[in-house]
């Protein structure tokens, strides 16, 4: 009896271990299908690699849930008023909800990206550093993504398992280095093929990264320093040439302005096109989200609504003339970045209020200075200087 008792006994045993070993190696495979995508959502949105590889996996069961098999849904976003699109009905946490169906898992993955991007109770998460992944797991919950009380516990010990923090390091390295618009690659698969991730292998990242790991390994939350070394481009000033190497920014097709950074009025300033994602420009040049929409006197957005001059640093109180003449079309926030001036200094050299409408021909002040100067710098002679 004691010997089949044992025998029983290890029979369990080698079950459960095979079970063990067969989730972490499906795991493994949902993991390598689909971490590149992860990585180009986290460039362009600013969502974690790590955390959106960890949700999907305990959302959809590493990719072998119902719902994840039939309807390419790997988050459980249920369908919302706003949503359109193809649905499908589960019992979850009342019966028969509606739940989003995309022709894709990429489809899910960028649906998920957009959803946490555009919901203003999850806003308060892109303030945080993203490869605080602690701190990402803990606010999702306060968010209301999950009812489980465990959620955040089930996040973290999945990233910490599988290493899954040197995807966000991957893609916090991509943005500082300025390649924000590679395109989506689907690796939607019926079978992916597992490559198993090992102690050797999943540490393997370019050296560039490896610096950022030792960073985040010491310190609890670092914005990792970009690295210049291969950039080309110089600042530019009408008065002042300076030659620094800076990341490469890609301007606006027929741009008016140089590409990479420049100065106006003395302030770094880039022209960016419409679509970026400004985490990831404010990433590239070691500034806070919040810095650049406040550099730049703009409302909480990520993604570029339209080409832009961007400052990088705080503008002048006062602008490198004294008058600036309306043109057609023209806003109070259109001269402040043209000119490189605050819009509180604009608005108080000229008495104005923000919602002020302008007219074309309207002589603007940049400065303090008297309407009889700049009525006598108009009609006074010029020198002869020949």
């Amino acid at each position: 009896m004691k010997r089949l008792l044992a025998a029983i006994g290890s029979c369990m045993v080698l079950l459960v271990q095979a079970q063990t070993v067969s989730v972490r190696e499906r795991t493994e495979q949902y993991i390598n299908a689909y971490k590149e995508i992860a990585i180009q959502e986290m460039v362009r949105t600013g969502v974690p690699a790590a955390i959106k590889l960890a949700q999907g996996i305990v959302e959809s069961q590493f990719g072998e849930s119902d719902l994840a098999k039939e309807s390419n849904n790997h988050f459980g976003i249920k369908c919302k008023t706003e949503w359109t699109g193809a649905r499908t009905y589960h019992d979850d946490d009342a019966r028969g909800e509606c739940f989003r169906v995309y022709s894709s898992v990429a489809d899910s993955y960028r649906d998920h990206s957009d959803f946490l991007r555009t919901r203003p109770h999850y806003a308060f998460l892109f303030n945080l550093d993203p490869t605080d992944y602690a701190a990402w797991a803990t606010g999702l919950k306060k968010a209301g993504y999950a009812t489980s009380n465990t959620y955040p516990q089930r996040l973290k010990k999945i990233i910490e398992d599988y290493e899954l923090n040197q995807y966000s390091i991957q893609g916090v390295a991509r943005m500082k280095n300025g390649t924000t618009n590679q395109p989506l690659v689907d690796n939607t698969v019926a079978t992916p093929q597992p490559l198993p991730i090992t102690k050797d292998t999943a540490t393997t990242i370019p050296a560039t990264n490896l610096a950022l790991t030792e960073k985040v390994q010491t310190q609890n939350i670092v914005q990792p320093e970009s690295n210049n070394e291969t950039a080309v481009d110089t600042i530019q000033d009408t008065n002042t040439a300076v030659s620094l190497p800076v990341p490469d920014v890609k301007p606006a097709k027929n741009s008016p302005y140089p590409k990479g950074i420049f100065t106006i009025n003395h302030t770094k300033v880039i022209y960016a096109e419409q679509g970026i994602s400004l985490l990831a420009l404010a990433n590239q040049y070691d500034i806070s989200l919040s810095r650049l929409l406040e550099f730049n006197e703009l409302p909480d957005m990520d993604i570029l609504d339209t080409d832009r001059l961007l400052f990088i640093e705080r503008k002048q109180k006062k602008g490198s003339t004294d008058t600036h003449i309306v043109t057609t079309g023209e806003t109070l926030h259109d001269i402040c970045q043209k000119e490189g001036i605050r819009l509180e200094s604009l608005l108080e050299y000229n008495k104005l209020k923000k919602d002020a409408s302008l007219s074309a021909g309207q002589q603007l002040y940049l400065r303090v200075v008297s309407p009889s100067s700049v009525k006598n710098e108009k009609t006074a002679p010029k020198k002869n200087t020949k």
